[in-house]
C-alpha cells in the first residue's frame, strides 16, 4: 500500500513539475492586452483572429543605426503557446528614442504556423496601424489601406487590411523618434516547454 501511495506521488510530481514551469514562464501582460483591447480599432482582430503575439514595451533607439528589442508572448485562442523575442535595426537618416507596444495579429492557422516556426522576419513592406486614444494615426510603409481613425471616443473602426496573414498595431507609450529608415523587425518564437 505505502509503496503504490509513493509511486502515485512520483507520478503527480512528474506531471506537475513541468507544469509549475511553465507556468513561471507565462508572464502577467493584461496591462498592454487591455490598452489594446479599449481600442475601437482593434476589437474586432481580438475577436476574430487565429492568434496573436504581443510585445507590451519595445525600446528603440537611434543615431543613424537603430535598434529595437522587446520581448513577448504568442497567444492561440487567448492561450499563451510559447515567447517571442522582437529585434529591429535600421539604418539612415534617423535620431531619438522611443517605448511602444506592439500586437501582431495572426488571420488563420497558416499565418500563425508561419510566425511559429522558429525565425520569422517582416519584409521591407510591412506596414502598422497606430493606435492613439484621440487623434488620427498611420504608419505604413505600403501603399496598402492600412489606416486608423480617431480613438475610442468616436467607436470608429480602422479599416486595416491583414498582409500576408498579419496586421499588426503599435501604442506609442512615449518619446520622441524622427526616422527615415530601412529595416524590417525580426522576430524569434520558443514555444512552451
Amino acid at each position: 500500500m505505502i509503496k503504490s501511495i509513493r509511486w502515485i506521488a512520483v507520478l503527480a510530481a512528474m506531471v506537475l513539475v513541468p507544469l509549475t514551469v511553465s507556468a513561471q514562464q507565462v508572464k502577467d501582460y493584461s496591462r498592454a492586452k487591455n490598452v489594446f483591447r479599449s481600442s475601437p480599432q482593434v476589437q474586432w482582430y481580438f475577436e476574430n483572429a487565429y492568434g496573436y503575439a504581443l510585445f507590451p514595451v519595445v525600446g528603440k533607439a537611434a543615431l543613424v543605426i537603430g535598434i529595437a528589442y522587446g520581448e513577448g508572448q504568442v497567444y492561440r485562442r487567448d492561450q499563451v503557446t510559447g515567447t517571442a523575442k522582437l529585434l529591429h535595426a535600421s539604418a539612415g537618416f534617423q535620431w531619438g528614442g522611443q517605448a511602444f507596444s506592439e500586437i501582431i495579429f495572426f488571420q488563420d492557422r497558416r499565418a500563425f504556423d508561419a510566425f511559429t516556426r522558429g525565425q520569422f522576419e517582416f519584409d521591407a513592406k510591412a506596414s502598422a496601424v497606430a493606435i492613439t486614444a484621440a487623434a488620427t494615426a498611420k504608419a505604413s510603409t505600403t501603399g496598402s489601406s492600412a489606416s486608423a481613425t480617431a480613438g475610442p471616443q468616436t467607436g470608429a473602426q480602422s479599416h486595416a487590411n491583414y498582409s500576408n496573414g498579419m496586421a499588426t498595431f503599435i501604442h506609442t507609450k512615449g518619446g520622441l523618434m524622427a526616422e527615415l529608415a530601412v529595416g524590417g523587425q525580426k522576430f524569434e518564437y520558443k514555444p512552451l516547454p
